[in-house]
């Protein structure tokens, strides 16, 4: 496992990071996994994790999942108050069994930020704290702002397109002739290998390129046009969509955490 520009995270005894720190725009953590389950929040920033399902890029009203075992990558974007949370694989039973994304209740912020901060609750207090956290994963998994990955070539090349230029205001019989494989073909596939339609796809893939502008500072104005969105209003309805809120808020709120 390979952490960028020099900077490393406080581990739990099993080698799992576990705990908090500001960490640059840019810093990654490549492919790995652990014997234990894991919580990752932004307290500030965001951040994308990838695994074997796609990925997921998590502000900070979201708390991304990796069960026990799992392959999954981390990628920070802007300064992020990371933070890492350590759940032993005996009390993962009760979790989803693959990676997911958790909407954050203030009191599961507050029994994460306690759990990782720089005092630290250890032994019982720890334990107990940990149980809360568990009870408050207890509802279904917040899938909003999950991106599969397909496992189709056809489908993979035009992805891969889109990824490119998430901007670009392309059709799918365009990207289909670029990929060698009909509209009505990628049309199905789009809903059999990732489970959504082509513009669900791509609108999910648009708001998390306009997460990270927004994080860098981006103005809302610039950011809907630069990924893809006609006009501002049209942005912020399918941002408020997705993400619960609008998007002028979630700049707001990472400028009260000291983004």
């Amino acid at each position: 496992m390979q952490e960028t520009r020099q900077h490393s995270l406080p581990r739990a005894a099993d080698g799992t990071p576990h705990g908090g720190g500001w960490l640059p725009d840019g810093y990654q953590l490549g492919k790995h996994s652990h014997p234990d389950g894991q919580l990752v929040y932004a307290a500030a920033g965001a951040f994308a994790t990838t695994t074997g399902y796609g990925t997921w890029i998590a502000p900070a009203n979201r708390v991304t999942w990796t069960p026990p075992g799992f392959q999954h990558s981390h990628r920070i974007y802007g300064r992020t108050d990371a933070r890492l949370l350590a759940i032993p694989a005996g009390e993962c039973g009760g979790l989803a069994e693959h990676p997911c994304v958790f909407a954050v209740s203030p009191l599961l912020r507050e029994s994460i930020l306690a759990l990782t901060g720089e005092r630290a609750r250890t032994g019982d207090a720890a334990g107990r704290l940990r149980a809360v956290v568990l009870d408050e994963l207890g509802d279904i998994p917040e899938q909003s702002l999950h991106l599969p990955e397909p496992r189709d070539d056809r489908l993979r090349a035009v992805t891969e397109l889109l990824h490119a230029d998430p901007g670009r205001n392309v059709t799918l019989a365009e990207l289909g002739r670029a990929a060698g494989a009909s509209e009505r073909t990628l049309s199905r596939l789009f809903r059999t290998d990732v489970g959504m339609s082509f513009h669900r796809w791509r609108t999910i893939l648009r708001i998390h390129h306009a997460l990270i502008r927004l994080t860098d500072g981006d103005s809302v104005t610039d950011t809907a046009i630069t990924c893809g969105w006609s006009n501002p209003s049209t942005f912020i309805e399918a941002f408020t969509a997705v993400v619960g809120e609008t998007p002028g808020r979630y700049q707001a709120e990472l400028r009260v955490r000291g983004a």
